[in-house]
């Protein structure tokens, strides 16, 4: 293989060869916002896996890790804004491509509007202490005006920011963690390594929300023109992110289920279990730090959403899938300024809707955030069939490599089939209303922009062509200079 590109001058008029790999990877961590989990969430899957939680965010590790996989053979060939939806387009082709932009579309828009209302309900908390009490429409507009401003203006400013927030809030967990375990004695949990109490439903039912734990781990995939020589380094941080929060989030479970033991008190219960636990510790200041963290950390994930759905949406609309607007680029700023502000806007309006209709923040949160598991599994799947396919059209399929991919789809399964459910299982159950009718709501969704696609194409026979050979063209300047 010849020298990687090192002159790759954007075609789309965005800023090119500006973000180091610690800049891609905190894009990556950002939508992934590992901080908030063992700070606010991870009671929910305790409630589910039990004493394994540990062991489902190992298998959503392992299994995320074959995805990643799968999209590391588009990701080390080529780069684009396009993320996945430019990767399924070369290997499945255009009606694929389109399935999987707006799936990644309402994915990003859907995380980054579930955690505005995280942020919101956070931050009111936190500042109502200091006896001031905004309206929750109010809190919403701050997250996602900040949020655009730093999307708009800058990507390097945005990735910064980024690596900074969330990069710290980890520091400060990983500290206040290592307390609360030597608080204990560094005592070995035998009922967590033991599996005490735990059935293999308890650990499968639990993957369920790992997997949306791990989601977006792909998104430094949005960042192939900014990156710096994107070939090496944003494969390295879709992989690297998957390894890292994956380490991150076994250790961290497994301290505080040892850190709850013995305390009378429910970790499935708790808001704010680390901040119990640093009471615990007599580190209580050190939680406050965390929680300060968690705050900032919701704050980088909404960006973190903005920043892909924005660039994801720009390539749509440079190839025609989208009004030719959003496919713009500030002269100055480098950056889909149009884009940005029409992702985030939608990523106000909907929350800010919901508010006003008493929706408390809270199950916004979760209702948004159930919805856009839909759009990330649908891209996970598309991408491990499309993987194989592409390869053994350059004819660079392996055997191993179709292992990878089947591995892969079967482990997606298992997140497919527990959020929606199987009628009369106890494993894994239908969910309650509303959640019951999300895929519903998800496949009407794909069913318009689908529909909407095939009446575009009847105005425009040529589009479906032109499409793909846009996407060839941008995989084909990679492939000139790597003998690919």
């Amino acid at each position: 293989m010849s020298k990687e590109i090192s002159s790759y001058q954007s075609i789309h008029g965005l800023r090119q060869n500006c973000l180091s790999f610690s800049e891609v990877l905190a894009q990556s961590f950002a939508v992934i916002a590992p901080t908030t989990i063992p700070a606010s969430n991870i009671g929910l899957i305790v409630a589910l896996s039990g004493n394994g939680t540990w062991l489902s965010f190992l298998i959503g590790l392992v299994g995320l890790l074959l995805v990643s996989v799968n999209i590391n053979q588009f990701a080390s060939r080529s780069a684009s804004p396009g993320s996945l939806y430019a990767y399924i387009t070369k290997g499945l082709g255009p009606t694929a491509g389109v399935i999987c932009g707006w799936s990644l579309v309402l994915a990003y828009l859907f995380t980054g509007m579930s955690v505005l209302c995280g942020f919101a309900n956070f931050s009111s908390i936190f500042i109502a202490h200091l006896g001031i009490h905004p309206s929750s429409i109010t809190l919403l507009a701050i997250g996602a005006g900040i949020s655009w401003y730093a999307a708009y203006k800058d990507i390097q400013l945005s990735a910064i920011a980024m690596l900074w927030i969330e990069g710290a809030s980890l520091v400060l967990i990983a500290i206040l963690c290592f307390i609360i375990w030597a608080h204990k004695g560094f005592a070995l949990d035998m009922s967590q390594l033991t599996l005490s109490g735990v059935s293999p439903g308890n650990v499968a039912t639990g993957l369920v929300l790992v997997m949306f734990g791990f989601s977006g781990f792909e998104s430094a995939t949005s960042l192939g023109d900014e990156a710096k020589k994107p070939l090496r380094t944003i494969p390295k941080a879709v992989m690297g992110s998957v390894m890292l929060a994956g380490l991150f989030f076994v250790s961290t479970t497994y301290i505080e289920v040892l850190g709850f033991s013995g305390t009378g008190v429910s970790i499935a219960h708790t808001e704010e279990p680390l901040g119990f636990l640093s009471q615990q510790a007599g580190v209580g200041f050190l939680g406050e730090l965390v929680g300060l963290g968690a705050l900032f950390s919701f704050f980088a994930c909404i960006l973190g959403s903005i920043n892909p759905a924005a660039r994801v949406a720009f390539l749509m609309a440079r190839h025609g899938l989208f009004h030719a607007s959003l496919g713009n680029a500030h002269a100055a700023n480098r950056t889909p300024h149009v884009a940005v502000t029409i992702c985030s806007l939608f990523t106000f309006l909907v929350p800010a809707l919901m508010s006003f209709f008493h929706i408390q923040l809270f199950e916004c949160m979760g209702y948004l955030g159930a919805i856009c598991s839909y759009g990330f599994l649908t891209v996970y799947i598309m991408i491990s069939v499309a993987a194989p396919v592409y390869l053994y059209k350059i004819r660079k399929l392996r055997p191993i490599d179709v292992v990878f991919a089947v591995l892969a789809l079967v482990f997606m399964m298992i997140p497919v089939v527990g959020s929606v459910g199987l009628p009369g299982s106890n494993l894994f159950p239908v969910p309650e209303a509303p959640y019951n009718t999300f895929p519903y709501i998800f496949l009407m969704y794909l069913a318009v922009s689908c529909g909407w696609f095939f009446l575009k194409k009847q105005h425009s026979p040529h589009l479906a062509a032109a499409m793909q050979q846009r996407v060839e063209e941008i995989h084909s300047r990679f492939a000139e200079r790597n003998n690919f």
